[in-house]
């Protein structure tokens, strides 16, 4: 293949799809500038690897490289201290999301910023391979094939993690 025809390939399979690539990788990293380091290399895999694409769903191709780069990246770049939790203040300043411009008044946008924050730190807290069944289906909207695809897992696995991960949320939330 000529490096034309790879750059076309992967202009084709893999561009459309770096936005998704980099949520699942912000959802497992837990950092933004770490998410891109990780997109950056897994682009670069994928670049590397186009010419091995078989032509099937490109999104489960391209997440499916971005999920195992991400855990390769993270078990080499940080102490396992580090990739299990961080502390509450660093993720609430991570996080932090400006207030809703349509919100009716400033009340309301300070709850819904509020409880927007929490979501995302009990979502954070989770562990990874809940965590990423939940971001896949949940945020990303991806279906249980594509999950299971992706995460190379049982269907059946997926649905019980994703159980684990709302049952747990709901758990948080009561708490």
């Amino acid at each position: 293949m000529s490096d034309l025809e790879r750059k076309k390939l992967f202009a084709a399979v893999v561009l459309p799809h770096l936005n998704d690539a980099y949520a699942l990788a912000r959802w497992l990293a837990r950092n933004g500038a770490d998410a891109e380091d990780i997109v950056q290399e897994a682009s670069l895999r994928a670049f590397q690897a186009i010419g091995q694409y078989a032509q099937g769903d490109a999104r489960i191709w391209v997440l499916t490289i971005v999920r195992h780069t991400a855990y390769r990246w993270l078990r080499k770049n940080r102490p396992s201290a580090l990739v299990l939790g961080e502390d509450l203040e660093s993720l609430e300043q991570r996080h932090a999301l400006p207030f809703e411009p349509n919100a009716e008044t400033p009340e309301t946008a300070l709850i819904t910023k509020t409880e927007t924050d929490r979501v995302k730190i009990m979502i954070e807290h989770l562990p990874a391979p809940i965590r990423e069944v939940l971001v896949l289906r949940d945020l990303q909207g991806r279906s249980y094939r594509e999950i299971a695809e992706i995460c190379a897992l049982p269907m059946g696995t997926v649905m019980s993690r994703l159980a684990r991960a709302r049952q747990r949320l709901c758990e948080a939330a009561a708490a």
